[in-house]
C-alpha cells in the first residue's frame, strides 16, 4: 500500500522512469538521423546514450512496484509523465546535441531531487538507485557539452 510518506518518492520515480523511456527513444532518433563529418562518432554516442537510458527503465519500474506504485508502461502514461521533450528533430548535428544536452541536464536535475527526497524519507534503496543512475547521465552531460564547446564548425 502506498503511504503518504512515499507518495513524493513514487512521483519522482514515475517521472524518472518516463524520462528514461523517452530519452531512450529520443537517442535512437538522433542515432538514426545523425549525418555529416562526425556521423560515426555521433551515431555511436547517441546509441550509447540510448543503451544507458534503456538499462534504467526496468530498475525504476521495479522500484515503483517494490514501493507499491505503478510503473508507466503505456505510451499515453509515458507522455503524461515525462518532463523532457519528445524529440521531433531531424535537424543539424548541433541541434540534436543541444536537444540531447537539454534533456540530460533535466534528467540529472530531477534525479538529484529524487535522491534528496528519498534521503529525507530514509529510503536508502531509492536514494542509491537515483544516485547511481544520475552518475551515468552526468557523464553524458559532460560528453555532450564537450562535443559542442569547441566551436570548430563541425558540430557547434
Amino acid at each position: 500500500m502506498v503511504s503518504a510518506t512515499n507518495t513524493r518518492i513514487l512521483e519522482c520515480l514515475k517521472h524518472t522512469q518516463a524520462n528514461v523511456v523517452c530519452q531512450y527513444l529520443n537517442a535512437k532518433r538522433w542515432h538514426w538521423f545523425a549525418y555529416g563529418p562526425l556521423f560515426r562518432d555521433l551515431h555511436l554516442l547517441f546509441d550509447e546514450l540510448a543503451m544507458v537510458s534503456q538499462a534504467q527503465i526496468d530498475p525504476f519500474g521495479e522500484r515503483l512496484r517494490i514501493l507499491g506504485g505503478e510503473p508507466v508502461s503505456a505510451p499515453d502514461e509515458i507522455s503524461g509523465a515525462i518532463t523532457i521533450v519528445i524529440s521531433r528533430t531531424k535537424g543539424t548535428p548541433a541541434e540534436m546535441l543541444s536537444e540531447a544536452l537539454q534533456s540530460e541536464r533535466k534528467i540529472v536535475e530531477e534525479m538529484r531531487e529524487g535522491a534528496r527526497v528519498a534521503g529525507e524519507e530514509h529510503d536508502y534503496g531509492t536514494n542509491d538507485l537515483f544516485a547511481t543512475a544520475m552518475q551515468e547521465h552526468e557523464k553524458y552531460v559532460w560528453f555532450l557539452e564537450e562535443a559542442m564547446r569547441r566551436g570548430d564548425g563541425l558540430v557547434s
